[in-house]
């Protein structure tokens, strides 16, 4: 049997032997290359360096490609939970014919479990309230939270500010 490696080739069996069986190891023979052959093999750093630059290329595109699916995943988060929120003040106000008084208490009525964190703000205080307009036939009722909108400052995907969302 004949391998070949980096040296020229390991060639171990014995010649002329023809039987069936794997041959004993008689010898083994290494002969080393001459040194041009070995240059000729090898890659030059031209091919190197292209290669790593296509690598660096596709790393950055994936990079990129990462960082705004988890903002698309951060704005879906956001979309969730406002629609939430918003259809448990629509709840309070179908049961109770008045809007809360405060974001606190659609958690604290039973209306949501707890009031979400804003993903991009990561806090729950951080949520602007909507102001109901004042009731004409009941003028002295506070106006209670009539919608909510999130309280960062920053842009979407889309260029549309999440304040306005």
């Amino acid at each position: 049997m004949i391998w070949k490696s980096g040296l020229r080739v390991i060639d171990w069996g014995v010649p002329g032997r023809t039987s069936r069986r794997a041959p004993r190891v008689a010898e083994y023979r290494l002969a080393r290359l001459p040194n041009h052959q070995i240059l000729e093999r090898g890659f030059t750093i031209i091919e190197l360096m292209v290669v790593m630059s296509l690598i660096i290329i596709l790393s950055a595109m994936a990079l990129v490609q990462y960082r705004q699916s988890i903002i698309r995943s951060r704005e879906a988060v956001l979309k969730d939970d406002l629609f939430k929120m918003r259809d448990a003040i629509d709840q309070y106000y179908a049961d109770k014919n008045q809007y809360p008084a405060t974001i606190e208490a659609l958690a604290t009525d039973g209306y949501l479990r707890a009031i979400p964190k804003d993903p991009f703000t990561e806090s729950t205080s951080s949520w602007q309230p909507v102001a109901a307009q004042p009731d004409p036939q009941r003028p002295t009722a506070e106006p209670g939270v009539y919608d909510v909108k999130s309280g960062s400052d920053g842009t979407s995907l889309d260029g549309s500010p999440y304040a306005d969302w």
